[in-house]
Formats: C-alpha cells, sequence, structure tokens
C-alpha cells in the first residue's frame, strides 16, 4: 500500500494536478524515473509533450537549397519512427528547428520518444519543453518554479534565457529576475555562472515561453537518405559494426554483406546485430541484409594459394564479390572496418594492394582508430556485447602472413584459383530485407509463433538487460524468465526439459532467431511469443 504525500506547487508538473497523490511508500520520485528512463529527469505524467530539435551544425553551414533539403528529409524519417509510436504525432518543420508533440500522456510514450530522437542522425541535440503562452516577468518566475523549484535544493545553478520579438525586456532581465526569485525560493547552494550543476534554460519566441524540462544529445550527422547507399561488409565484430554506425551516422544508407565461412553460430550472431544497428539507428529506411557462401572460396585458397598471400587473397575475393552485391543493389561504395597496422593484412601496402581488385570506393571509417577507441564506441552505441560474444571463424591463418604484398605476386597467386568457385558464391548469395531476416529461418525450422501465452508455459524475455528493465513485460500470472540472447544459446541446455518455453523480444526477431536455431539443434520444447499490437 502506498501513502498519502502532499506535494510542494513545484511538483505539479508532475502530475498534473495540484494537491495530494498516491505513491509507494519512502518512494524517491527522481530516483524512479531515472530507473524507468535512464535519464536524469522529474518523473511527469503531462497530458501532452513538445520537443524542440536542432540540427546538426554542419546542416546549418548549407547552402539554403541543400539545408532545405536535408532538413525535409530528417523531418520524413522521424515521422516513420514515431508514426508506430503515436500515429497522431505532430511534426514541425522550421528553419531554424523541428517541433515534435504528442497529445498522449507521458508515461505512455515519453521514453520511446526520447529513444528515437537520442539515435536519428541529422539531430545534434533536442529540448523536452513546456509551452505556454507569454504573460510577463513574474508569470515567467511562477512557470520555471513549477518545473524547477524543488530540483535546485542544494545544487549551484544559473538560468539562461534565449529570446527573440520585441518585449518590453531583455535576456538578460529574465536571467537576473528569475534567477534571483529561484535562488531565495528554492534552497539552492547559490549561483555559479561559470560551471553551474543545473542550468535552467528558457526560450522567449515572440509570445510564446517554453520553460525547458531537460537538454538530451543527438548522434549528429546528417539525416539517412541525404547521401548515396553504401554496402557494409559485416563480421559481427567490434570493428564492422562501428564502421556501419558511422556510415548511417553520416546519412548514407547501408546494406549489410555478411560472408559465410562456414559457421551457423555465426551468421546468426551476425543476423542478429546487423538488425540492431539497423533498427536502432537506420529504421526509417529499408535495407538489405545479403548472406555470400564462402565455405568453398576459402577452401580454394588454402588448396592452392601461398600460405604467405592468403589473406591478402581472401580480403580481394571479399570486395570482388561486395562489388557484385552494390552493384546489384545500386550502392555506390563499400565499407569495411579495417584499420591500419591492426593486423598483418592492414598495412598501408597490403590496402593498396587488395583494394587493386575493384575499381570500386572502398570507405575506411576507422582507418586512424586504435582498437580501444573502436571499442569504447562499441560500447557507447550498444554493439559491445554482440562482439565480444560473436563466434570467431577465421577464414585463413597464414604462418608467416606478408606485410609488403607485391600485386605481381598476388595476381600471380590468384591464377592458381578457380574463379568459378567465386562466381558460384556470389550467384548464391541470399538477398533479405533486414526487417525480415526472421522470417527464412523461422519457416524452415518449423517454429510456432503465439500470440497469447500458454498456461503452463514460461516466457524467456531474451533482450538486453537495461531494455528489459526500461519496459518490463507483463503476462499476467505467466512466469517470466530473463535470460539475454546472448546467453541463451548457452544456458537454454540447462532449463527444464519438461518445461515449454516461449521466447519474446520487443520486434521479434531476436525471439525468432534464437527459436529457430534451438530447434536445429534438436530442443521441441520452444516456441516465440509474439504479443497481438
Amino acid at each position: 500500500m502506498g501513502q498519502v504525500k502532499n506535494l510542494h506547487q513545484g511538483c505539479l508538473r508532475c502530475y498534473g494536478a495540484a494537491g495530494s497523490i498516491l505513491v509507494p511508500d519512502e518512494t524517491d520520485v527522481q530516483g524512479l524515473h531515472q530507473k524507468r528512463y535512464g535519464y536524469n529527469r522529474a518523473l511527469t505524467r503531462r497530458a501532452f509533450m513538445k520537443f524542440i530539435i536542432k540540427f546538426f551544425p554542419e546542416i546549418t553551414i548549407k547552402s539554403r537549397v541543400v539545408r532545405k533539403q536535408m532538413v525535409k528529409q530528417l523531418r520524413d524519417n522521424l515521422r516513420v519512427l514515431l508514426k508506430p509510436i503515436d500515429p497522431n504525432i505532430v511534426l514541425d518543420r522550421e528553419w531554424d528547428k523541428l517541433t515534435v508533440e504528442t497529445q498522449l500522456p507521458e508515461a505512455d510514450v515519453g521514453a520511446a520518444i526520447i529513444e528515437v530522437l537520442s539515435n536519428t542522425s541529422g539531430i545534434a541535440y533536442f529540448l523536452d519543453v513546456q509551452e505556454y503562452p507569454l504573460i510577463d516577468l513574474a508569470d515567467v518566475y511562477d512557470k520555471t518554479a513549477a518545473l524547477w523549484l524543488e530540483r535546485l535544493r542544494g545544487k549551484t545553478f544559473s538560468v539562461r534565457c534565449k529570446r527573440s520579438g520585441q518585449h518590453s525586456f531583455t535576456s538578460l532581465d529574465v536571467e537576473r529576475d528569475v534567477g534571483g526569485l529561484l535562488g531565495e525560493n528554492s534552497g539552492a547552494r547559490g549561483v555559479d555562472l561559470r560551471n553551474p550543476e543545473v542550468q535552467v534554460r528558457i526560450e522567449i519566441r515572440d509570445q510564446n515561453l517554453y520553460i525547458v524540462n531537460e537538454r538530451f544529445p543527438g548522434i549528429g550527422g546528417f539525416p539517412l537518405g541525404t547521401q548515396e547507399s553504401v554496402v557494409s561488409l559485416l563480421s559481427g565484430g567490434f570493428d564492422s559494426t562501428v564502421a556501419s554506425y558511422l556510415t548511417l551516422r553520416r546519412g548514407m544508407r547501408t546494406h549489410f554483406c555478411f560472408f559465410n565461412l562456414g559457421g551457423r553460430e555465426h551468421e546468426l550472431g551476425v543476423k542478429e546485430v546487423a538488425h540492431f544497428i539497423w533498427s536502432k539507428y537506420g529504421a526509417s529506411s529499408r535495407v538489405k541484409f545479403v548472406a555470400v557462401p564462402f565455405e568453398n572460396v576459402v577452401a580454394e585458397i588454402l588448396k592452392n594459394v601461398d600460405d604467405s598471400q592468403m589473406g591478402v587473397v581472401l580480403k580481394r575475393m571479399m570486395l570482388r564479390a561486395a562489388t557484385h552485391v552494390a552493384q546489384e543493389l545500386e550502392a555506390q561504395a563499400l565499407v569495411t572496418g579495417e584499420s591500419v597496422a591492426q593486423v598483418s593484412s592492414q598495412t598501408l601496402t597490403n590496402l593498396t594492394v587488395i583494394d587493386r581488385a575493384t575499381d570500386m570506393l572502398v570507405l575506411r571509417p576507422l582507418i586512424t582508430m586504435a582498437k580501444g577507441e573502436i571499442i569504447r564506441m562499441a560500447a557507447e552505441i550498444g554493439t559491445e556485447d554482440f562482439a565480444a560474444r560473436m563466434p570467431e571463424y577465421c577464414g585463413v591463418i597464414s604462418v608467416k602472413p606478408t606485410t609488403r604484398a607485391k600485386l605481381f605476386k598476388i595476381e600471380h597467386e590468384e591464377t592458381k584459383f578457380d574463379m568459378s568457385v567465386l562466381t558460384t558464391a556470389i550467384a548464391q548469395a541470399r538477398y533479405m530485407n533486414i526487417d525480415e531476416i526472421a522470417n527464412e529461418d523461422v519457416q524452415h525450422a518449423d517454429v510456432e509463433i503465439l500470440s497469447a501465452p500458454l498456461f503452463d508455459a514460461v516466457i524467456l524475455d531474451v533482450r538486453a538487460p537495461l531494455q528489459a528493465e526500461r519496459t518490463p513485460l507483463r503476462a499476467g500470472n505467466i512466469r517470466i524468465e530473463k535470460i539475454p540472447f546472448y546467453e541463451l544459446q548457452t544456458k537454454f541446455a540447462q532449463l527444464d526439459k519438461e518445461k515449454t518455453y516461449l521466447l519474446y523480444c520487443d520486434k521479434g526477431v531476436m525471439s525468432k532467431l534464437h527459436a529457430a536455431h534451438l530447434v536445429e539443434q534438436g530442443f521441441r520444447n520452444v516456441k516465440v511469443y509474439r504479443p497481438a499490437p
């Protein structure tokens, strides 16, 4: 049971009405919101939400025509991504910003909208704002106090105001008057204009007042679709996943090309990480996942190519195949995760020889990055868990690999290679829409998909821990256990074989892929739980 607690006037924004509410005993409201959404914001239950989106600076310095086109593309991308959250969401385009407004309660859609805006390229930062009609300076203070007073207690702060239009006061007047009253009434430790713990932001545009509740960083870059398409050679490790993210962030529609060297586990893992990267950073545009069977190509190299030259020859074969894939998809460049001197095949000399296998541009976003930097970025974008647990399938391992390949030697070794093997591999490549990559596996393995859980079954939530914590799964009295997708293959065999297990994830992709793989391994007590929308 909870207890009735009276709220300070400054908490009216959090609950939408004055008076008392029922809250859990000894519950810290701020802590609840941090746990649920992962952001340092006051728990809110507003009747509607509004966000102001500020563009990536490189967009703002473009010519008027290019800037207009990029902003339109950003708005179109956001419409695709936000409509499933709120079909009636409103996006308004202005010269220096986009505004997003929903009439749905924040408790229903707030975290989902913030997640989308945080991961959409083209956005420098965005503001969660409260909008009011402008009355006078006294009212500006009242509205600001209602939102910020309690949150300043015991902290240093400053007030910053941006103002445009004709008014009887200046921005400095707003900062001085509102800041002085907040300092007197909030219990703050004081005003610090240089390095405050909290910054209260106010914007006044003509007769509209905007009080900023929180400022969120975006990922920057250009809106997806404003640059040409590319094909990323994806192995699923740290390097190729980060390289793919960087091209998406730069506005390039990025297809994924995977060279299967003989591992079913590897293909499963690469499909998962490809779908994760696309769904988080590129879902406004459909792309392809292409799987090229390369087992026979590797076998041909091992049988006929000199040991020291095998690594370079394999990379050249991959570029040839990827070039064909790119031409099929009308892409303009290939993308790899190579970094100078990270491994023997990545010396500048070897990369030069490798690139001679194709006339297509090869982009290497990580070319000067150290491995530690790449791993840190993988952690930031959410691919570290995938990469750390990705099964490794080395195509060729040379005893003494060359670091200074000679083109004439490599071409001589390739005369021993039966090129019809490569041609066959290219012809057998499978092209799948990224949002449908699980369907083929499910149909092949005959996995049952249920829209309602079985009474005596156990639901296995296979989402990443943070995602499962932010949006907990509810299924009545049905038992739910959490086993992240990257631990499922090792832990499933230890579960009660007499029980039926229903795999669940938000999009249904991870659950379908793993269910199909478990069925192929002989487990018959696994199904997919996919609730009806």
